[in-house]
């Protein structure tokens, strides 16, 4: 008799009664997301599924020329699996980079990549991008162009005393520094009368979750993020991050929004500042701060998507890629 098959084994697929539901992966930044996600793509082709294709939910890896700031896969990472959502916009690009248009240009990579008989994986840095593919996306009020400049106009300090006062719970989950939400939020309020965190509670309710995707957790202590998180700074100050801001704005190429980025922000300034050489070190050191900051604003968004059914957690620092690559395939077909 032969023995019972482990539940890290693989289980090869011969015929697929209906398309692999889409992994969705999240976790906190520099978690290995992307290493995952190219091991889970392996997998597919593995198991004979046609392999897997990758397609990013970041908000600036959407953005040519912005490679190791926002730590997009080098074509050495991607390891020959297909990458979508790279690359597609100018940084200058006028337009505002919304939800909306990544949700509708990953709505037609998905198409595509299914006409060919391989299987999607939605790899997820930017929150609202993955709540809005796994619960439809929320209803605000359109921009208001005048009022936005009004409120650009404003000193950062009289934009945040405002998010306080008229909606202390968004002012707790938005940074300080983040200009672009904080005026989002100040807007919806002023054009509303309703703080942006109760039109986002009532999403919340109301939101049905999407049954052709599950979302796949990268669970990491803060202990061991951390030290990843100051790592990959180190990495990317050494790979020449520097250069790279510089390069953008030498050629004016580094737009509004994607100045926004972190440690793009923080290097822009110190270059425009006239880029002394013990400035460098404190804004690498801030780098680090606003980076492990935003890793704990990560972490609470993700407690709240624990509950989501179907969903997997993994622990990647008790674990291998290939090992949850095998666990993550398994889920497709349940």
């Amino acid at each position: 008799m032969s023995s019972p098959r482990s539940r890290h084994s693989r289980v090869r697929v011969t015929r697929c009664p209906r398309p692999p539901r889409i992994p969705v992966i999240v976790g906190p930044t520099a978690g290995g997301k992307t290493a995952l996600a190219v091991e889970v793509a392996r997998e597919f082709a593995s198991r004979g599924l046609g392999g897997g294709e990758v397609i990013s939910a970041d908000a600036f890896q959407v953005y040519r020329g912005m490679d190791i700031g926002t730590g997009k896969a080098t074509p050495e990472e991607q390891q020959g699996v297909p990458h979508h959502m790279l690359d597609i916009l100018e940084p200058d690009d006028p337009e505002p980079f919304t939800v909306a248009r990544w949700l509708d240009l990953a709505a037609r990579a998905i198409a595509d990549i299914r006409s060919r008989g391989r299987v999607p994986i939605v790899v997820g840095g930017t929150h609202l991008y993955i709540k809005s593919f796994m619960e439809g996306m929320f209803e605000g009020p359109g921009a208001d162009e005048e009022l936005r400049d009004q409120l650009r106009a404003l000193p950062p300090e009289t934009l945040r005393a405002e998010l306080e006062r008229i909606d202390p719970a968004a002012a707790a989950r938005i940074h300080a520094n983040d200009e672009r939400r904080t005026i989002r939020a100040i807007e919806v309020f002023r054009l509303t009368g309703v703080p942006i965190s109760e039109h986002q509670a009532q999403w919340d309710r109301e939101a049905s979750l999407r049954a052709d995707a599950f979302l796949v957790g990268l669970d990491w202590p803060v202990e061991q993020i951390n030290p990843r998180i100051n790592s990959r700074v180190r990495q990317m100050m050494e790979a020449g991050f520097v250069d790279e801001v510089g390069g953008l704005l030498a050629s004016g190429r580094l737009g509004t929004q994607a100045r926004e980025a972190l440690g793009y922000k923080q290097l822009a300034a110190w270059i425009e500042a006239g880029g002394s050489p013990g400035g460098l070190e404190e804004t690498v050191e801030r780098i680090k701060v606003e980076t492990r900051r935003f890793a704990k604003s990560q972490r609470t968004w993700l407690r709240r998507l624990r509950p989501l059914p179907g969903s997997i957690w993994l622990k990647p620092s008790e674990s291998t890629s290939p090992v949850m690559a095998q666990l993550v395939v398994n889920q497709v077909f349940t």
